[in-house]
């Protein structure tokens, strides 16, 4: 038995960012030579995926021609291997030739025609050409299919996630609307995304914290506590105008307001005149509604005193998180840490953050207050961290809250803002950079806004004036499946118009049916098979599974092989829409397999009947995979 030397095999694990020796690859070439010098052992064999497998099928080739010419092997970048676009060029393709063509001193035409000369032949590969200048696509064999079906159904509910753990642990932050009300429909596209993400990540192995970070201090809270005093003193008899600025909404804020009374009586009402007296003019009346509603707040607390004022606060506070927490829990939504803003403040941590940007010489004092030199690292301005009065900014708060993700063992620290957070990106890497932390674990992805329409009207969503669709009221309408498919349709960073009419229709126009309607297909024709009291011997259909031969069976065993490359690429990227392009993908393949092929799934040809079920089992799997990844459900029936 005749053994050629082993090279060494071509991987992005190196850590100079050209090749270096990947282990699994190198130790799995000590095989025959096979009718191209040696042949490939399956990927399976080493655990890569197809891409890696071609990377090392690539990479042997290089090494052999450069090695043949005696030409020292060049520190370049990876090799590139990326799908097709037309899959009349195959599946996947290379431009390894034409990047490697220069230093070995040949034409990349005539590269590649060495490279394929050299090429160790691999049982997963049918056939390898070379087109135009010289790209090399591959065209993948139907044996690499079926293996990847037998995987699926081997692994069910793990296939297409990655088992051993990667070093990362990361905190993934979002939603953490104001609990100044309920969540509305612009709330839900984060909420839905920011769940996605978090499962898509898990699917790659990472070690992921979900966490809300509750706004339950500042400026915008005490005015919700003013509007729900305000609202318990209309219930208590007593009349006050309302200001232009406050929370108006006639259902939740006085709900909590009736709760109050329910539970204190008249304990906090005070006289009208003593609320009203010298209060400065608001907006409506010619003045300042900013000024108006300071002057309230500040009534309200002198009037009911602190811990009185802690009271009606706490009362907002808790009624709205728990409505939040219900309505997410409701969407599949849910938290490993709820994270309190006040905490920052009541543990030290922000006097901690402000003492260690001291100590590196950011900070410096200005008319009494605090500044960051955020300019230092890139930001358009410095920033205030401690009022002149004493009193810390959110600005603070956020440099704390960012110095404590890091404290608590969290390698990368992951921001979903609404896209109006722009100006959130750079002040933060700043404040990274000043801290002392490395600015590229901090990742902050925007969403963009998501508009309701009613028809032609676009629906207006304004938290003050109390107009506004929650997240509830359009689950409750449409249903939470629909609403996570539609809201991780496209990329985050895209605006997103969504089309309440389209959600509710039960027809393959509407995305989420078509995918849903796929898995309920498959359901039925399982349940077909008990009723004509056949069995399902998937040893005999793995036996079989030569025999699918169809096209549309080939398009089926195509998509499945390419959903573990999804997840994965969907994860690299932060781009959970990509899971759900993909089970349009599958189900468009599948309704084709039913609607346009001649074949009965059920036929009287057992062991034909057996893999083709097969297939069917793996076909469920995936898109039932795919669908938890997004948080939608996988329905029986339709």
């Amino acid at each position: 038995m005749t053994y050629r030397p082993r090279f060494a095999v071509a991987s992005r694990c190196g850590t100079n960012g050209v090749f270096a020796i990947h282990e699994r690859c190198a130790a799995a070439f000590d095989e025959p030579i096979g009718m191209n010098g040696y042949s490939c052992p399956p990927h399976h064999a080493f655990g890569l995926s197809v891409k890696e497998h071609l990377q090392t099928l690539v990479g042997q080739a290089l090494r052999a021609v450069y090695l043949e010419r005696g030409v020292e092997f060049p520190a370049l970048p990876p090799i590139i291997i990326e799908r097709t676009r037309d899959k009349a060029h195959g599946d996947f393709a290379t431009n390894a030739a034409m990047v490697y063509a220069k230093p070995a001193g040949m034409k990349p035409r005539d590269l590649a025609t060495s490279m394929l000369a050299s090429m160790p032949t691999s049982m997963h590969v049918d056939a390898v050409e070379i087109a135009g200048p010289g790209f090399i696509n591959f065209r993948l064999g139907t044996r690499y299919l079926y293996d990847n079906l037998r995987e699926v159904l081997a692994k069910g509910a793990d296939f297409g996630r990655v088992i051993t753990p990667a070093a990362d642990r990361i905190t993934v932050e979002y939603v953490s609307a104001n609990p100044t009300g309920p969540l509305h429909v612009g709330h839900g596209r984060g909420a839905a995304f920011g769940a996605s993400l978090s499962n898509v990540l898990e699917a790659c192995g990472i070690d992921v914290q979900r966490e809300y970070y509750v706004n339950d201090n500042g400026r915008q809270m005490d005015i919700l506590a003013a509007s729900v005093w305000l609202r318990y003193l209309d219930l208590a008899g007593v009349s006050v105008r309302f200001p232009d600025n406050g929370y108006k909404s006639e259902d939740y804020i006085y709900a909590i307001a009736r709760q109050l009374l329910g539970t204190h009586a008249m304990h906090f009402r005070r006289d009208a005149e003593a609320i009203t007296a010298d209060l400065p003019l608001d907006e409506s009346q010619g003045g300042d509604k900013e000024a108006h509603i300071d002057a309230i707040v500040a009534r309200c607390k002198a009037l009911l005193g602190t811990q009185d004022f802690r009271v009606v606060f706490d009362a907002g506070l808790n009624a709205i998180l728990d409505d939040i927490r219900d309505d997410l829990g409701g969407f599949g939504v849910s938290f490993n840490e709820w994270f309190s803003e006040r905490s920052l403040a009541t543990s030290g941590a922000i006097d901690r953050a402000v003492e260690r940007l001291t100590q590196l010489g950011h900070m410096y004092e200005e008319k009494g207050a605090l500044w960051f030199r955020a300019t230092t690292f890139g930001d358009e301005k410095d920033r205030v961290v401690i009022r002149e009065n004493g009193a810390a900014t959110y600005f603070a708060s956020d440099i704390a809250y960012l110095l404590n993700k890091f404290d608590r063992g969290f390698t990368r620290a992951i921001y979903i803002f609404g896209a109006d957070h722009h100006g959130y990106i750079a002040r933060l890497k700043a404040a990274a950079s000043g801290l002392g932390l490395d600015p590229d674990k901090l990742e902050i992805l925007l969403v963009q806004f998501a508009v309701l329409y009613r028809g032609e009207t676009k629906v207006q969503m304004s938290t003050r004036s109390g107009q506004f669709v929650t997240l509830r009221e359009l689950r409750e309408e449409v249903g939470s499946d629909a609403c996570r498919f539609f809201y991780i349709m496209r990329s985050n960073d895209q605006h997103l118009d969504f089309d309440l009419e389209l959600a509710k229709r039960s027809s393959r126009d509407n995305p989420v049916f078509y995918v849903q309607y796929a898995y309920a297909r498959i359901a039925s024709v399982l349940r077909q098979l008990g009723d004509r009291a056949l069995l399902h011997d998937v040893a005999a259909g793995d036996a079989a599974l030569d025999q699918l031969t169809d096209p549309y069976e080939r398009a089926l065993l195509d998509n499945l092989r390419q959903f573990p490359e999804t997840v994965t690429n969907a994860g690299a990227d932060r781009a959970p829409h990509r899971i759900a392009n993909y089970l349009r993908e599958l189900a468009a393949a599948l309704h084709s397999y039913y609607d346009g092929s001649q074949i009965k799934i059920l036929g009287d040809d057992e062991a034909l009947r057996n893999a083709r079920l097969n297939l069917l089992l793996g076909v469920r799997q995936v898109l039932a995979n795919g669908l938890k990844l997004i948080g939608v459900s996988a329905p029986e029936k339709m």
